[in-house]
């Protein structure tokens, strides 16, 4: 028998499992909570885009959910050894870059920077460098048109440049003291190794593609010329970043002695290269080519593969196209919705003031409404619009309300608005040729929510597969570390194997209903003016909505399906 460990950053916590290599068997689990601001996340009441996450808590959850992770395995299998771990992964949230000394320490960690926001993680929803993002944006679609045409011709202000220099802006004692910049994708599987050089930390090419404008056609990194045009300080930074990023097939290096010792695992065991949660995601959903990948969480990450001996053409408003992003030998794509399980959140903790609980009341009396009953029509743009408009100073709407107007009609078309958001990125991903012929959804939402399930395949038109794993992106990362283990070593010698044997489908899917999806095709069409008008596209005659919602409203009660 042979494990590897999947490590997986998100928003909240950190979650490790021990993965059985020989068929994906999920042995033992554990979950730490970041004990540092609000619920892991550093907030600023004066700024509602900034949230930033403390670096030493990523040190303890590695520490504290490794260990447990393994203790729990050992109490449920007998045989279960640490010796027999052959290796580990990690992903993370991204673009969370980290501003690290000479020494790759995390500024966060020194004295003279403690409390100091600026010197924390940006944590990937951090939307306080829009001005940056816009004037890249710009700049690029002027001087470097290549540079932004891989990623939806728009450079949002959620990725590693926009927020760099909008340190430098805020505070350039800050942006002076880091030596480097790493992404959390990248540092964790530096810590584990024992690199202390920011300079030869493997970078993995998917931050860097995504988010970072890094590509092999123009030799890695955006050019000293372009970054100047920016700021001087950024076109010296880039000699202190890396000249070459890295796909899922090279590791990030052995993991240290001292790690080992604290771990109670081998030393020498590969690191597997960092990559994004949801990239990680994909592969732990069993992603292929035609293959497309929800991972359902606080916002949605939709991830597909193209073989890379193929043509694929720019798609305007998604988040790249990055040769090795995900597997090796394929463009990765991505795509992704700013806010959905936090929308939901927001909803009942602000405004209803309740917990999880009231998630529960809200589900059970929303699933007894039927498609169009109530009226509603949202936007699922509370924390902005990642794709397809790449715009983050968009707001929620909430069209329809009327005095007898529930708590439960809201959370449902709330839901609903996160499908309709769904639906507009698989229109715009087929309308430029990729292929999505079987759509995999994973994540805690999708696993628990089978009214939401069922409402995204009304609305889509499409049959949504449940990922096999409720861990899919933690699975993910220990599916790399069985392929950088290797198979004389209990592991795997390429994706494709690795995946086949350890990843899968739920037996359980949920198909469209002929009813559900024609009241939602109408819907949609409102939706799709709404959205065009608010997002800039075209005016559109806002005046007619609400006479159609209505219309759709009492022709579902006159029909007779309101229960």
């Amino acid at each position: 028998m042979s494990y590897t460990i999947g490590l997986d950053y998100g928003s909240n916590s950190v979650r490790a499992i021990i993965v059985r290599c020989s068929d994906g068997a999920e042995l033992g689990t554990s979950v730490f909570n970041y004990p540092s601001g609000d619920q892991g996340i550093l907030l600023d009441p004066a700024d509602h885009n900034l949230a930033r996450q403390h670096p030493g808590d990523y040190i303890v959850g590695l520490e504290e959910a490794t260990k447990a992770a393994l203790a729990e395995s050992a109490r449920k299998d007998p045989t279960f050894s640490a010796d027999l771990v052959i290796g580990i992964g990690v992903d993370a949230t991204g673009s969370s870059p980290i501003p690290v000394n000479a020494e790759n320490e995390a500024l966060a960690l020194q004295p003279e920077w403690e409390g100091n926001l600026n010197a924390q993680c940006w944590l990937w929803k951090d939307h306080t460098a829009v001005e940056e993002a816009s004037r890249i944006t710009d700049l690029a679609r002027k001087h470097r048109p290549e540079y932004v045409a891989k990623c939806g011709n728009t450079y949002s202000s959620e990725w590693f440049w926009s927020k760099l220099w909008h340190c430098l802006h805020v505070d350039p004692a800050v942006f002076d003291a880091a030596y480097s910049w790493v992404e959390l994708a990248d540092w964790v599987p530096a810590l584990l190794v024992g690199e202390r050089d920011p300079k030869a930390v493997k970078r993995g090419v998917c931050a860097a593609g995504h988010k970072a404008l890094y590509a092999e056609d123009w030799n890695g990194l955006p050019d000293k010329e372009f970054l100047a045009m920016l700021d001087p300080k950024l076109a010296d930074l880039v000699d202190r970043l890396y000249d070459k990023a890295y796909d899922a097939s090279t590791p990030a290096g052995m993991l240290s002695e001292s790690w080992a010792t604290q771990l109670g695992l081998k030393a020498g065991i590969p690191v597997a290269i960092g990559e994004f949660d949801v990239h990680y995601g994909a592969i732990g959903a069993g992603v292929d080519e035609g293959t497309l990948v929800k991972v359902i969480g606080t916002s949605t990450c939709d991830c597909g593969v193209v073989s890379a001996s193929k043509a694929v053409a720019d798609v305007p408003g998604i988040c790249g196209i990055v040769k090795g992003a995900i597997l090796p030998g394929y463009y990765g794509i991505e795509a992704g919705q700013s806010a959905v399980g936090d929308i939901f959140a927001w909803f009942v903790k602000h405004v209803c003031k309740g917990d999880a609980s009231t998630h529960e009341a809200l589900t059970e009396e929303a699933s007894q409404l039927k498609p169009g009953e109530s009226g509603l029509l949202a936007l699922d743009w509370n924390n902005g619009n990642r794709t397809i408009l790449v715009d983050p100073l968009l707001s929620g709407v909430l069209i329809g309300t009327t005095l007898h107007t529930t708590q439960a009609e809201i959370y449902r078309a709330l839901i609903e608005a996160t499908a309709f958001g769904a639906r507009m990125i698989l229109e715009r991903l087929e309308e430029y040729g990729i292929p999505v012929n079987r759509i995999v959804c994973a994540g805690g939402i999708a696993e628990k929510n089978p009214m939401l399930m069922q409402i995204y395949a009304d609305v889509t038109g499409r049959e949504m597969l449940i990922s096999r794993s409720s861990q899919t992106c933690a699975l993910g990362a220990a599916v790399a570390a069985a392929v950088v283990a290797g198979s004389e070593k209990g592991g795997y010698d390429d994706f494709k194997r690795a995946q086949a044997a350890m990843t899968g489908v739920k037996d359980e899917s949920f198909h469209p209903q002929p009813e559900g999806q024609a009241v939602y095709d109408q819907l949609f069409e409102q939706y799709r003016l709404v959205h065009d008008a608010f997002g800039g596209v075209n005016q559109g005659n806002l005046g007619a909505v609400m006479k159609a919602l209505l219309e759709i409203k009492s022709g579902v009660r006159k029909n007779g399906v309101i229960r």
